[in-house]
């Protein structure tokens, strides 16, 4: 299970060409789920998403949580994360979970932030084309495998 983490000003999500969610100042994590994530990669993942400390205290230095701070969280499911571009030009997907598998897990993420937070999240919706716009701050862009735990 991966996730590509921004620190943003803002974000949206559109589908089909209407404003589906949105929010301010926070954490937008895409998640990209694998056949072989489970349940532990769920803990796991949403326990950094919600204690990562990207945000800044009274001296300027990041050492504040989205927890901490009462900022907002969007989740957005990607398939794309597991892209393997080995062979070729063209991206391969065969790594990504279908949606049999994928499905549950990305809503027990969004379940388990959600505890974690003490309040809901902003997503998107699984397997739909969505237009995501986002006003990355910094830049802060943090990438995170469970399957690699740096």
């Amino acid at each position: 299970m991966r996730i590509l983490v921004q620190r943003v000003k803002n974000a949206s999500v559109n589908i089909d060409g209407e404003k589906y969610s949105a929010i301010g100042a926070g954490l937008l994590a895409f998640l990209g789920i694998e056949e072989a994530d489970e349940s532990g990669d769920v803990d796991w993942l949403t326990s950094k998403l919600v204690n990562l400390r990207l945000f800044d205290d009274i001296d300027g230095v990041m050492n504040l949580s989205v927890a901490e701070t009462g900022k907002e969280i969007m989740i957005i499911s990607q398939f794309t994360l597991h892209a393997s571009t080995r062979k070729g030009n063209r991206p391969s997907y065969i790594r990504a979970a279908r949606p049999g598998h994928a499905t549950p897990l990305y809503e027990l993420f969004i379940r388990r932030a959600e505890e974690l937070l003490g309040r809901s999240v902003s997503t998107g919706i699984f397997g739909a084309m969505m237009e995501v716009s986002l006003i990355n701050d910094g830049p802060v862009t943090i990438f995170i495998d469970s399957k690699n735990r740096e």
